[in-house]
């Protein structure tokens, strides 16, 4: 059996190497003001052979949520839209960024004793877009598959 934790904690570890923004899991990540990820466990599906094999396989569905925010440091400041968008576009990249001639994922998810053998966009619910906002979020939601190492 693969456990969810390892491989919640190398999906948020990639993240955070690619985007080079913190990630919270489930919550703002401490003492952090935005930009930043959220980073949300939706539903995981253990497949293949039963619970008490250490042969099954696990599919898990994350929620990323890409938190804009004004700048803490310049009064007067709001949100933009466009950071919003910015930030999908690099949490797609760790996710579903594929080599143009090997066609490997461009930034692995190590997980011990897993291997990570499908990634792909679940769905993008999408966020709030009111530049008068004080936050602007952006939602997408992965799923990744993992089978024993």
């Amino acid at each position: 059996m693969i456990d969810r934790l390892p491989v919640t904690k190398a999906v948020a570890d990639t993240l955070a190497a690619v985007s080079k923004m913190p990630v919270g899991r489930g919550a703002a990540p401490p003492g952090k003001e935005p930009p930043y990820y959220l980073l949300t466990t939706i539903s995981t599906t253990p497949s293949g052979s039963p619970l008490a094999d250490d042969h099954s396989e696990l599919s898990v569905v994350y929620q990323v949520t890409a938190v804009t925010g004004p700048a803490a440091t310049t009064p007067g400041s709001y949100a933009v839209a466009d950071q919003a968008e910015w930030m999908a576009d690099k949490a797609r990249a760790a996710f579903l960024a594929r080599h143009p001639d090997t066609g490997q994922w461009l930034h692995p998810i190590t997980v011990p004793g897993a291997k990570v053998y499908a990634r792909s966009l679940e769905i993008e619910p999408g966020g709030s877009n009111d530049e008068t906002d004080a936050i602007i979020n952006n939602v997408q939601r992965f799923r990744v598959d993992l089978t024993p190492a």
